[in-house]
């Protein structure tokens, strides 16, 4: 946004002893926008909407957790020359929600305690060196920074008020997140508290689609399993009704023979000697 500077008016002379007309104090805007891509790069832009898709996932049913992807973070009222934009930022005890930036004097002056940088080759070593001082300087608990070109992992925590390196990122458990951290080969994979991986949003379609179609073919196989039962039970019942039929024959048969021997009884036959 390209901003034009107005100078003002000039006072009108005023008479010795009187004082200077107040000038009003100039807002300070807060640009939502530095005019730089999120990502320089299909593998960076992949692992940034990972990131911070997964961490909101994990978070979705918690009120005081604010996620956010490329977010302007202020964190001086008054000054919007101090900022900065995590790939990836986590903020514990505010609320989710639509941002045009992060202005943390109007959060509460809480700051994101954990902060994800994925490199891209047009990241230069003085860019991230002040990143790294910002963090340090401003609050960042975690600090976590990716580099997919080389598949190389590195990891700072705070203590005692510095950002301190964490020694070994190969197994790293989030002290904040409490997601798992590992390299597979030069690939970043994160892993939940309960054991499941984080996930691209293809990655996460084409399990849908797979459960889908598991459960289409379950439907379907309880379906013939339904089926075929079915048609034992009306084979079931035809043969009863058989049973019946056959039984209702014999009774039939019974109670013909029986007045056919008191008939011949009656004409003095005994029928047992015919």
């Amino acid at each position: 946004m390209n901003t034009t500077a107005i100078t003002p008016p000039l006072a009108p002379p005023t008479r010795a002893g009187a004082m200077p007309p107040r000038t009003p104090p100039t807002e300070v805007v807060y640009p939502d926008s530095d005019g730089k891509p999120m990502a320089d790069n299909t593998r960076q832009f992949t692992y940034i909407v990972t990131l911070q898709g997964g961490i909101a996932a994990l978070f979705a049913d918690n009120p005081s957790v604010f996620v956010a992807g490329d977010l302007l973070w202020y964190p001086v009222e008054g000054d919007n020359k101090i900022r900065a934009a995590p790939d990836t930022m986590v903020v514990f005890g505010r609320p989710p929600g639509h941002r045009g930036s992060y202005l943390q004097w109007r959060e509460g002056n809480l700051p994101p305690q954990v902060v994800f940088e994925v490199l891209s080759p047009g990241n230069t070593a003085a860019e991230m060196t002040r990143k790294f001082r910002f963090y340090e300087q401003y609050g960042v608990e975690e600090y976590y920074l990716y580099d997919p070109d080389r598949g190389t992992l590195d990891g700072w925590s705070r203590r005692e008020g510095r950002l301190e390196d964490v020694p070994a990122m190969e197994g790293w458990i989030s002290p904040r997140l409490r997601i798992r951290f590992t390299l597979e080969g030069p690939d970043l994979v994160l892993y939940r508290p309960d054991g499941r991986r984080f996930e691209t949003f293809l990655e996460l379609e084409q399990r849908a689609k797979a459960e889908r179609q598991r459960a289409e073919t379950e439907r379907q196989r309880a379906d013939e399993q339904y089926r075929r039962a079915e048609t034992e039970r009306q084979r079931a019942e035809i043969e009863r009704q058989r049973a019946d039929e056959a039984q209702q024959r014999a009774e039939t048969e019974r109670r013909r023979a029986e007045r056919l021997a008191e008939q011949l009884r009656a004409l003095g036959i005994e029928p047992n000697s015919m």
